[in-house]
């Protein structure tokens, strides 16, 4: 989910003991778990935690948003300050502070405190995050030992979501809603015991400025843009509230751009994605979370209240999902020195928003296996074939002083993506929803007739969400198209810092 930040080249001050190494992986391993997993984890919990709460449909996408954009907001400065202010003691804080806020969302009483809650658990892992694949990327010197050592750790970052949603399911079905908070707790608390332990600290030379008022601004100003959405599923695109929200939001962006040209260390250098083949990857790669967070969260709601599916069948149900990735992204790994990116991103990105397509057909009694299924298989394959060429794009001629800040973006853009794409596709769905039943409700004559016109609102409105969904990942290969012109020998003779998806 993560990489390090730009001036982590140079050796650590205290080395971990190399009978200690394979200890320290397996606690970083367990951190990076912990991360991923959180941000799945919840998706299946959020029917029953919704009603627990008595939280509305506008306001349920925070417990999403909160954390992917407090994530992906700070990532790029959690980065630096793991570096200038030892990644162990980073690492330690990170886990620590996860640990302490999966307890307050767990045992959260009211929808405010779980919101909050899970806005601290992004903060926390956008500080532990950068931090643990530093110490990786120091811990392992040696060649062979680095790839065995990466290895073990994309794994987990590719699986740890499939074991967060079926995991959810689990917890929620035979435990609480709560439980899907809590189980982080003492495993992080564990983590960072052991990490004292086992994890050698390592710091970066060099100025150790951090550019605080561009991640204030960046940070504001994504809130505002997602807390604008919401209102406007409230009160409407028109009134004050939202266009004051929405106007905020783009004054604060702009107010960001401004600050990075301007400071001497900028959170994020404008050379890194002024570049036009890092600008198509990390442009897609927005629109990719922005078209696909949100399909997790109806994909959810359809399965359990529309298809009576429990929290452990939904689980199951998107398992293939995993299986699609997988597979995607082998064929990606066999054809991308051959194709190079651009044909690979355009082909996988068309097949996602197709398999987008299909999701639309779902209807109130329509069966999961088909009419779902073949959409999530598609969906997946797609967005396999896509992520790797991608990032490799992502770090296509970058220096070597912006590898790390580079590296990060490709995830910070996903997030930030998938905290939108949530916000402004669950906007859509409400507002559906109060039109369809606006525009049929002439046609009710009794009262018992009202729950199923509401059903039918519902999915309707989940099909309106995935026709957007499409279009979104539809832009994103257009964009692959017009703007990613590197050929396959550059993208062999790529160097750059290898990413975590």
């Amino acid at each position: 989910m993560s990489i390090t930040t730009s001036d982590a080249a140079t050796p650590p001050d205290i080395s971990p003991k190399p009978r200690n190494r394979w200890l320290a992986l397996s606690v970083i391993a367990v951190a990076q778990l912990l991360i991923v997993l959180d941000a799945t984890i919840v998706n299946i919990a959020l029917p029953t935690a919704q009603v627990a709460l008595n939280i509305s449909d506008a306001d349920r996408q925070w417990m999403i948003t909160a954390y992917t954009l407090a994530f992906g907001g700070l990532l790029l400065l959690g980065g630096r300050i793991a570096d200038f202010t030892g990644r162990k003691r980073a690492f330690i804080i990170g886990l620590l502070g996860f640990a302490g806020a999966s307890a307050l969302g767990g045992l959260a009483t009211n929808a405010e405190t779980l919101f909050a809650a899970r806005a601290l658990q992004g903060a926390f892992g956008a500080l532990m995050a950068p931090a643990a694949l530093s110490l990786l990327t120091v811990t392992f010197t040696d060649a062979k030992e680095r790839a065995r050592a990466f290895g073990v750790y994309g794994a987990i970052a590719g699986g740890g979501g499939a074991v967060g949603l079926l995991l959810g399911g689990v917890l929620t079905e035979y435990a609480s809603w709560r439980w899907t908070l809590l189980v982080s707790t003492p495993i992080a608390i564990v983590a960072a015991v052991a990490a004292a332990r086992f994890v050698g600290e390592s710091r970066a030379e060099g100025n150790t400025r951090y550019d605080l008022p561009g991640a204030l601004t960046s940070t504001a100003g994504l809130v505002a843009l997602v807390y604008g959405f919401t209102k406007a599923s409230e009160d409407g695109w028109g009134s004050a509230v939202t266009i004051g929200w929405l106007v905020a939001a783009v004054l604060l962006l702009v107010g960001f751009v401004v600050i990075e040209l301007r400071s001497s260390h900028p959170l994020l250098p404008m050379r890194v994605i002024l570049d036009r083949n890092r600008g198509g990857a990390y442009l897609a790669a927005l629109l990719i979370g922005s078209g696909l967070f949100g399909v997790f969260l109806f994909l959810t709601f359809y399965l359990q209240l529309t298809l009576g599916y429990s929290a452990l069948m939904t689980g199951v149900a998107f398992l293939p999902f995993t299986f699609g990735i997988i597979a995607g992204a082998g064929v990606a790994a066999q054809l991308q020195t051959r194709l190079g990116p651009r044909v690979l991103m355009f082909s996988g990105l068309l097949a996602s928003a197709i398999g987008m397509v299909l999701l639309t057909r779902i209807g109130i009694d329509t069966s999961f296996w088909s009419h779902v299924l073949p959409g999530l298989v598609i969906v997946s394959f797609g967005m396999g074939v896509t992520f790797g060429p991608m990032s490799n794009t992502a770090l296509l001629g970058v220096a070597d002083h912006d590898a790390g800040v580079a590296s990060a973006l490709i995830n910070t853009t996903q997030q930030i993506g998938g905290s939108l794409g949530t916000a402004l596709l669950n906007t859509i769905f409400t507002s559906a929803v109060a039109g369809y039943i606006a525009d049929h409700r002439s046609e009710i004559t009794n009262p018992d007739q009202l729950p199923a016109l509401q059903a039918t609102a519902t999915v309707h409105s989940y099909t309106i969400a995935f026709w957007v969904s499409a279009g979104l990942i539809g832009l994103a290969a257009l964009i692959s198209v017009v703007l990613v012109r590197a050929n396959r020998d550059q993208v062999s003779s790529n160097t750059g810092a290898p990413v975590a998806m």
